[in-house]
């Protein structure tokens, strides 16, 4: 299962959040906001992360 951990403002912030904790090496998934992906460095994303794990998510931006 996977939480809501975030939600970025486009597809590019959503990637660099993602490569983020998974370079510290938290399983990390983004999804759309919408399905029209035509314009999508104008979409919101979420950010997820496992449940339960979002406290891990939180120590690994602690450190930034």
């Amino acid at each position: 299962m996977w939480a809501d951990y975030k939600k970025a403002p486009n597809l590019q912030v959503a990637e660099m959040w993602k490569n983020l904790l998974e370079a510290e090496g938290l399983p990390t998934k983004i999804i759309p906001e919408t399905d029209i992906l035509d314009w999508a460095e104008r979409v919101p994303f979420r950010i997820l992360v496992p449940v339960g794990r979002e406290h891990v998510a939180d120590e690994i931006l602690r450190k930034l």
